[in-house]
């Protein structure tokens, strides 16, 4: 992430895109309710652990020791885990757990899990981690931009050691700069008067951004379907980017971090910008073909 930093000072075109981050995945209100809170207690069935989030299955008993009801427990994504230091292993079928969290808003057996404690393990407390958009605390200056042998800025590590992985963006919302106007980690407006002052909107896409906001964001196509995300959104999410160059093809691969893991193609050989009504195997529609210079 250190690397990313300096690099952003020396590119002018990434720098205007990246004003434009994207969101991570599905917001939290949109499927749990966070006003109310719910308690469970069982045996572990499975953890699953996968993108874009951990869940944990959990036998429950339903009114009767013999009667039972599967419940799935809903975690941060990988890749907080990881950093709060977790694996696929920090759990196991057959563990007794108790789980306190935010329940569905359809009323199917689903928790968000706020308070996660495994009673087999001597009551400790589980996956306990930093949410949200954690910024990096930075050791020392940024160094020059890294570059290849002709000059050209390098975007991805300036050595082995390093990941040139770009990440913590500072605002995960879509709106023009120098907009103040407050929002969760997810782009939720904590005030929907605010709409107005997010963009000039036409009139059809105020009212479609409205619409979304007092649905918590759950009809966007981005969380909804998990498409991926189109243009300026990709380049700062939560889980930041990194960018790979191709340089013996003339291209750059912007790989997305965790979510839907996929990734976009930007041609650096000189090709036409020309637009692709209904996308092509390179660039599907959402992407469009990117070319740059």
């Amino acid at each position: 992430m250190k690397h990313g930093v300096h690099i952003l000072s020396a590119i002018g075109i990434l720098g205007v895109l990246i004003v434009a981050p994207i969101l991570g995945h599905q917001e939290l209100k949109a499927k749990f309710d966070t006003t109310k809170t719910t308690t469970i207690k069982g045996i572990v069935t499975k953890f699953d652990w996968s993108n874009p989030q951990v869940h944990v299955f959990i036998n429950v008993p339903d009114n009767s020791p013999t009667k039972l009801s599967n419940w799935a427990v809903e975690l941060e994504s990988i890749v907080e885990l990881q950093k709060g230091g977790y694996n696929k292993d920090s759990l196991k079928p057959g563990d007794s757990v108790s789980v306190t969290g935010n329940p569905a808003r359809d009323g199917s057996r689903q928790l968000w899990s706020t308070s996660f404690i495994l009673v087999s393990g001597g009551n400790k407390k589980m996956f306990d981690v930093p949410t949200g958009i954690q910024q990096p605390k930075y050791t020392a200056a940024a160094g020059p931009t890294p570059r290849w042998p002709d000059n050209q800025p390098k975007l991805g590590p300036a050595n082995p050691n390093e990941t040139g992985y770009w990440a913590a963006p500072t605002q995960t919302s879509l709106m023009q700069t120098g907009v103040n106007v407050k929002t969760d980690e997810w782009g939720l407006l904590d005030n929907i008067a605010d709409a107005e002052k997010v963009a000039p909107f036409q009139p059809w896409a105020k009212d479609l951004y409205i619409y979304r906001q007092k649905n918590f964001l759950k009809d966007d196509p981005t969380y909804l379907y998990c498409l991926p995300p189109g243009g300026p959104r990709q380049f700062q999410m939560r889980y930041g980017v990194q960018f790979a160059e191709d340089r013996d093809h003339k291209r750059i691969f912007v790989l997305i971090g965790s979510v839907n893991r996929n990734y976009r193609i930007i041609y650096t050989d000189g090709r036409e910008q020309k637009g692709q009504p209904r996308g092509d195997a390179d660039n599907p529609l959402y992407y469009g073909r990117a070319v740059g210079k």
